[in-house]
């Protein structure tokens, strides 16, 4: 049936508000997005990562009035904008979402939507679905994580992904061959979500999801932190201690200025490799000192 799509932009502080308000109001669903080109803001633990605006969308029967709906939060929410309104026709939505989301390689390793197969039958497949939390391999700073994982030997390691998002990194190194990961964020979102694609790609049983609080104070082989520049500096020593003497660490989530900054955080107990740069996002990679 044809549904009324209201959509607009809100402080990021509002989204949770906003969002419970909508719902009791009817909302059949409501989804929120970053705001243009904004980066995802990654707090240091313990605080909420957030977008510091919001766009967000809410689905309601044809019936509703959405012109009334709008005026309604008007009233009781300040800072709002960007109004839009509109009629969506019914569609078979299964079809046009595959329409969208396609297999998408990285060397080895394909990341497919669920019901969708990588054209090389040899090839490591993880499916995985938009959903709750940030991560599907699109982003440059994702792939560049993907992209060197798939070019690793990883048999036996142990791996963290700290700042997991939806898990990709963490599900991607146990399916390339990692003895068990760790699968730590500050967000609970991203922890269910992480558990959901761990168990769609068998690999649950070698999978640990924590907070950062409840991480153990053993060491592993690899580290992953595709987070931002600011909190990786300010977690340098934290992280660092994480990794074995011999091990190596992978941080992204830095834009290509920001690359002496991340580096002079962590060489007291580093050896880095040139920086791989992907429009203007960095991979960092490096070997703990002995």
């Amino acid at each position: 049936m044809p549904w009324r799509e209201l959509s607009f932009t809100l402080p990021s502080e509002q989204a949770d508000s906003v969002s419970r308000f909508l719902e009791e109001q009817g909302a059949q669903a409501v989804t929120l997005r970053e705001s243009g080109d904004e980066s995802l803001f990654e707090p240091p633990p313990g605080e909420t990562p957030l977008w510091q605006q919001v766009s967000l969308t809410a689905l309601f029967s044809l019936e509703d009035d959405t012109e009334a709906m709008a005026t309604l939060l008007k009233q009781r929410f300040s800072g709002l904008s960007g109004w839009q309104h509109r009629i969506l026709q019914d569609q078979a939505w299964e079809r046009v979402w595959l329409e969208h989301f396609h297999p998408i390689g990285f060397g080895r390793l394909w990341i497919c939507p669920s019901g969708q197969q990588p054209p090389d039958e040899n090839a490591i497949c993880l499916t995985l679905d938009p959903g709750l939390a940030f991560g599907t391999g699109t982003h440059p700073t994702t792939s560049l994580c993907l992209e060197w994982l798939a070019q690793q030997n990883l048999d036996g390691l142990t791996v963290l992904d700290y700042g997991c998002g939806s898990g990709i990194l963490a599900i991607a190194a146990l399916l390339l061959g990692a003895r068990r990961a760790i699968a730590c964020d500050i967000d609970p979102q991203a922890l269910t979500a992480t558990r959901d694609n761990a168990d769609k790609n068998q690999v649950a049983g070698r999978l640990e999801c924590c907070y950062p609080q409840g991480m153990t104070n053993s060491q592993v082989d690899l580290l992953l932190a595709n987070i931002l520049a600011g909190p990786l500096v300010e977690l340098a020593e934290t992280l660092s201690a994480k990794v074995s003497q011999g091990g190596r660490i992978v941080l992204s989530g830095i834009l290509a200025h920001q690359v002496d900054e991340v580096i002079g955080a962590y060489t007291p107990w580093f050896q880095f490799e040139p920086p791989m740069i992907k429009e203007q996002w960095a991979r960092l990679c490096a070997i703990r000192n002995h």
